[in-house]
């Protein structure tokens, strides 16, 4: 998957794939993760954010979408 790299304090990089819904984030301080059932708008908010990583908990991990650690 393609990432875009971010400027963020916390996120290095943002990747989605809309055929199957996963977001892929790459963290600063290591860490590649998949989140499942991300559409592609909720995806073009998180680029759009003010704030990333603060938009990624909000939005994406405290409302409980399911993700793997892939790298």
């Amino acid at each position: 998957m393609n990432r875009i790299s971010v400027s963020s304090t916390n996120i290095s990089s943002i990747g989605h794939c809309a055929d199957s819904s996963v977001l892929e984030v790459e963290f600063l301080k290591g860490g590649i993760y998949n989140y499942y059932g991300i559409s592609e708008q909720l995806y073009h908010d998180l680029l759009n954010a003010g704030s990333k990583g603060q938009f990624l908990n909000q939005y994406i991990k405290n409302a409980g979408y399911t993700y793997t650690k892939v790298g």
